[in-house]
């Protein structure tokens, strides 16, 4: 602010405005600050809700997978494993056979996802803190576990003890005889294997799949060195789409190559398409709001029109005018702005903290929150464009009126 404009705006203001003016105004910069503290609550909810989702798909899903696009299987054999491993960068190498079974348990039927993994896969996954009940163990010696889904046991009506009874695990086999075509049963190989623990995940999981030994799946399913998929984890700060290029190029274009993103692309477009359209209907909502600034400026002007008459008498120009009026209306916005983002950081803060707003029932007991510098960057230069827009408009024809007189 330079000196004309900083004397000018002093000895406007040195006298007390109206009362009405006044409660206008703060109206005004309360609305601002309540439209700006539910941009930053709402944003930071759709944040937590987006990690929340993200760390729940993140415990099952790899960072990058690799699947063959013709067919269902491929040999593990003739897979590049080794030059894999040799890509910078890769932490955890895991094959996984997948396919779809039929569970028995005490009279209890349904079906299921069986997923053979190998001991990386548990170390890439971090599925021990997933557990709900029993234990994520699935070799022990020569015996066979079973880890299964919450839905899955559910069905089954598998409870983790002791004594937990083995459960039947039929699948079809891949080569029959004619004459076993008469006997529908001998169409089907089955498997006993012990339930060791529950996992909850996410309903894609838990209503799908069981985890198992690679080995079981290997023997179960007659695929002794085929896997449905190849799953990468990567190192700290790596970048899954710089590996994924590496690894597209070294398996060919008979394989497909996923990061955990496109994996699950429609779920977390959809969670950013959601955020992003809250925060267009939130800032028309503040736009409403900041309509009390116009009619504040508007009554200021009014207010002042004597001591406008002075100035230009002193040879205040137009321009002087306009920007200390604009000053003022810009103040509003942004003290409004800010005051509301402080306080909106204050409550996430506090939800983070102690947990303002639970959850009944739900995956976590607090409702998630997290704050993000994008969301506080976004929300103040809103606040600002729409404070010049709504403080130029009034000033540039309530002014304008007193200089066209003049010159008349």
């Amino acid at each position: 602010m330079n000196l004309s404009l900083y004397i000018a705006r002093r000895y406007l203001f040195s006298k007390k405005s109206h009362n009405v003016i006044n409660i206008i105004s703060a109206i005004a910069m309360v609305g601002v600050g309540v439209g700006s503290l539910a941009l930053i609550v709402v944003l930071s909810a759709f944040n937590g809700l987006e990690s929340l989702v993200e760390s729940l798909y993140s415990s099952f899903d790899p960072e990058i997978k690799i699947t063959v696009i013709e067919g269902k299987t491929f040999d593990s054999q003739e897979f590049p494993k080794d030059d894999i491993l040799k890509i910078e960068g890769i932490a955890h190498y895991s094959e996984s056979l997948e396919e779809t079974v039929f569970l028995q348990y005490k009279g209890h039927e349904t079906f299921a996802t069986i997923k053979g993994v190998e001991s990386d896969f548990l170390e890439m996954s971090g599925l021990d803190s997933l557990i709900i009940d029993g234990y994520m163990v699935l070799e022990k010696e020569e015996a066979n576990y079973a880890v299964l889904g919450y839905g899955i046991a559910d069905a089954l009506a598998v409870f983790i003890t002791p004594n937990t009874s083995s459960m039947k695990v039929y699948a079809a086999k891949r080569k029959t005889s004619r004459s076993a075509s008469l006997n529908p049963e001998d169409r089907f190989k089955f498997q006993p294997i012990t339930p060791a623990g529950i996992l909850s995940i996410n309903p894609d999981f838990d209503y799908q799949y069981t985890l198992v030994p690679m080995r079981f799946a290997r023997e179960l399913l007659d695929y002794p060195t085929e896997v449905t998929s190849v799953e990468i984890g990567l190192k700290k700060g790596v970048n899954a789409m710089d590996i994924k290029s590496d690894l597209q190029a070294l398996v060919g274009d008979k394989f497909e190559v996923k990061t955990r993103y496109e994996l699950n692309e429609l779920l977390f477009k959809t969670n950013k398409t959601e955020k992003w359209i809250t925060y267009l209907i939130l800032s028309f909502i503040l736009i409403i709001a900041t309509f009390n600034v116009v009619g504040s400026l508007t009554m200021l002007i009014i207010d002042k029109k004597d001591d406008i008459q002075l100035l230009k008498s002193l040879g205040a120009g137009q321009q002087l005018i306009k920007r200390i009026f604009l000053f003022e209306g810009m103040l509003i916005a942004t003290i409004g702005g800010l005051g509301g983002l402080t306080l909106g950081a204050l409550l996430c803060l506090a939800q983070m903290g102690i947990g303002l707003v639970r959850l009944q029932g739900g995956i976590v007991d607090f409702y998630p929150v997290e704050l993000e510098l994008l969301d506080f960057a976004a929300i103040l230069g809103t606040v600002l464009f729409i404070g010049f827009v709504s403080s130029w408009f009034p000033v540039r024809f309530a002014t304008r009126r007193h200089f066209v007189q003049k010159k008349t």
